[in-house]
């Protein structure tokens, strides 16, 4: 199945230096807003108080954060634990000046009477099973722990391409997967959406993601050199990403469609996922099409770096 002409040769390359300095300029307005207004971070990274309850009867989860919200209680993040009938809710303390006063564990068991009394004016047959207070240097560690993830995905893709290619690629790969990450990022500290232990985790399926589609279009391009024999390397280039973009824009298209249907269907708790997932698919994949290759070109890659190796034989070397 094809969208556009396997054979088109538009000239995504004649682009190069108005799609490079949109990206620079995305990179380092993102750059700003994280350091500006920061990210609105979720439970996860805050802390809290986290509230086990039990049921004797299965309900469903969004009921259970359902009847929370019209207590008055906000924002709680509701999870079941192994089953229909256990939950875990979390919560942050109230910001007054009697919280305030208030010690870690009272705080946490004034959440909890609150959560309990709540639940219990619609299902009398809650009961809480245990409470505690979760300090923000946890979210801490998770937020460092979640960089280095990060990191450690981008170097590990990056080697891989660097024994698979050629130095070049890795670096190009490096280039775009860091201004995929950041301007996904930079959206979230725009619009201050939660960033939560689930945006993280998509986070890192972006950068899987958006890889994907870059090692496609790399394939390509050295098919397309080993063939190839006067073709120039910008000529390469764009014939690589003219060739690949019907599979690209359906495997984008497809895979938006399921993440769409993630937000709209999946509830609450998997918008920050599926959300993510789309902003990255959207960015990743203008970046395989006008930032990769360029960047490429600028590294000046050529038919010679990706020709084979050919060791010459010892005997014929000392032949007069």
């Amino acid at each position: 199945m094809e969208i556009f002409n396997h054979n088109s040769n538009f000239n995504f390359l004649g682009l190069r230096k108005f799609s490079i300095g949109l990206a620079v300029l995305l990179m380092l307005g993102s750059i700003g807003l994280i350091l500006v207004k920061g990210f609105n971070y979720g439970q996860d990274f805050l802390g809290g108080v986290a509230v086990t309850v039990e049921y004797t009867t299965p309900i469903e989860v969004n009921e259970v954060r359902t009847q929370l919200e019209k207590s008055g209680l906000e924002n709680p993040l509701v999870q079941a634990v192994g089953g229909s009938r256990e939950f875990t809710v979390r919560l942050q303390p109230k910001d007054d000046k009697g919280a305030a006063s208030l010690s870690n564990d009272e705080a946490a068991g004034k959440v909890a009477t609150d959560v309990v009394a709540s639940l219990k004016a619609v299902r009398p047959d809650v009961t809480m099973k245990s409470r505690s207070f979760v300090g923000p240097q946890v979210g801490e560690e998770l937020r460092s722990d979640g960089i280095v993830a990060v990191i450690f995905v981008i170097v590990g893709i990056m080697g891989y391409l660097w024994i698979r290619f050629e130095k070049r690629f890795a670096i190009a790969a490096l280039a775009t997967e860091i201004h995929d990450v950041l301007v996904t990022l930079g959206i979230f500290a725009l619009t201050q959406r939660e960033f939560d232990l689930t945006v993280l985790a998509s986070v890192l399926a972006v950068v899987g993601y958006s890889i994907n589609d870059k090692v496609v279009v790399f394939d390509r391009v050295r098919e397309l050199f080993r063939s190839s024999r006067n073709a120039t390397p910008e000529e390469v280039l764009n014939r690589s990403i003219n060739s690949t973009l019907s599979r690209t824009i359906i495997t984008s298209l497809f895979t938006g469609i399921t993440m769409a249907a993630l937000f709209f269907i999946g509830g609450p708790v998997v918008h920050g996922f599926a959300i993510t997932m789309l902003i990255g698919i959207l960015v990743g994949t203008l970046s395989s099409i006008f930032v990769a290759s360029p960047i490429l070109l600028w590294l000046g890659v050529s038919k010679k770096d990706l020709m084979p190796v050919t060791k010459e034989d010892p005997a014929l070397e000392r032949r007069p």
